[in-house]
């Protein structure tokens, strides 16, 4: 293992290479339209060592819940920070209009509960309005718009809600239009984000009200398997900029995945190595309860490998095809099917790369009791 020697004994384990995450904001600072604020969806990737570092780079935190309003508000002001998400309680509401983060209103409902806490409290919350559109992203691997969504409201239902809002005497704070995630169609991207505009434009006029910003939503995809090319982001940010200057509205990106997911990769020991059948398998001591979606049971239709290596050996040709599986008592727990690699023994490492996003936190780490994954982060500021 003298390739990875902050490795240790100690596996399973994530390691983030910061690094990585700073130039990719870099090239998003470098091609992205100069007034365009840059938002970090932190549910892609919340360690707190990753999100304090991410933070002084980025213009703003998006959250799904009150544990995650928690991290963001101790690395970023309140007024950087947004809340999304269905089902939020009456508690959640109360913190995030205590401390001043923006709520992202998924109901007419959830907006009248804002409203009434806000009257309780005696302050004015902050509030954003979550649109379902008309429309979703081609290409991409979860759609969030154009058929029925708990996300949002529908955009015919948007203007009464914002018209009660400003009226109600709240600080009205624009609105959230997410149509699809995880895209690697350069064309569609950029098809959706005027589609996105247009629509926002077309609601500030039902409304009555022009939105202090728009928050697109991300949808930039990463490439995890063979075939995927990466998108040009620099043809995405020369497009986006011609449709800001047409519509003159303050504009944000939220992105998760596209920030961290090359950024990180998992790391899991072989503890046996079996032949079934004529079928070799390789156990490792991690399996889908530290990496739900490398199994492909984490938003994806098709069983697709993620790039894989045997740590030690990235270079040396391939000599068998083996199954990767972890050590929990469920045929679901294959991380990788029929992957071509050089001889792996015992003690030997396995890495599966591209694992930066939706690795620890989205995965069922209380399952039959296995220990929880360490997670590293390497090359941080200083």
């Amino acid at each position: 293992m003298e390739a990875l020697p902050w490795v240790g004994e100690a596996t399973p384990v994530y390691v983030y290479d910061f690094a990585i995450v700073a130039a990719r904001i870099a090239l998003l600072r470098a091609t992205m339209p100069p007034q365009l604020a840059l938002h970090y969806a932190i549910k892609a990737n919340p360690m707190p060592e990753l999100l304090a570092a991410i933070a002084p780079l980025v213009d703003g935190l998006d959250v799904a819940s009150a544990g995650e309003m928690g991290r963001a508000l101790s690395v970023k002001p309140a007024d950087a920070i947004s809340f999304a998400g269905p089902g939020k309680r009456d508690a959640e509401l109360e913190a995030a209009i205590r401390a001043g983060v923006t709520l992202h209103l998924e109901s007419e409902g959830e907006g009248a509960r804002a409203l009434a806490l806000g009257d309780r409290i005696g302050g004015a919350p902050r509030l954003a309005v979550r649109v379902n559109p008309d429309y979703e992203l081609r290409g991409s691997g979860m759609k969030m718009g154009g058929r029925p969504s708990p996300f949002g409201l529908d955009a015919a239902r948007v203007p009464a809600l914002v018209k009660r809002i400003v009226a109600a005497g709240a600080d009205w704070r624009g609105f959230h239009i997410f149509a699809g995630s995880q895209s690697l169609d350069t064309a569609a991207i950029m098809e959706t984000q005027a589609a996105t505009l247009a629509l926002a434009d077309r609601l500030a006029g039902e409304s009555d009200v022009k939105p202090p910003l728009v928050n697109i939503g991300g949808g930039f995809g990463i490439p995890y398997f063979p075939g995927d090319a990466p998108i040009d982001t620099a043809a995405i940010g020369e497009a986006l900029g011609r449709e800001i200057a047409r519509y003159d509205m303050p504009v944000a990106i939220e992105l998760g995945r596209f920030l961290v997911g090359e950024a990180g990769v998992y790391l899991a020991r072989v503890v046996d190595r079996k032949d079934s059948q004529s079928e070799t398998f390789l156990v490792v001591d991690g399996g889908l309860n530290h990496h739900l979606a490398a199994t492909g049971n984490f938003g994806t239709v098709v069983k697709r490998n993620y790039p894989v290596a045997v740590a030690h050996r990235m270079q040396d040709p391939a000599e068998e095809i083996v199954t990767i599986v972890g050590p929990l008592c469920t045929p679901l727990d294959r991380l990788a099917d029929k992957v071509a690699l050089p001889r792996a023994e015992v003690g030997d490492v396995i890495a599966i790369f591209t694992s930066g996003a939706y690795g620890a936190s989205a995965s069922p780490s209380g399952f039959l009791g296995h220990a929880p994954v360490r997670e590293i982060l390497v090359n941080r500021p200083r």
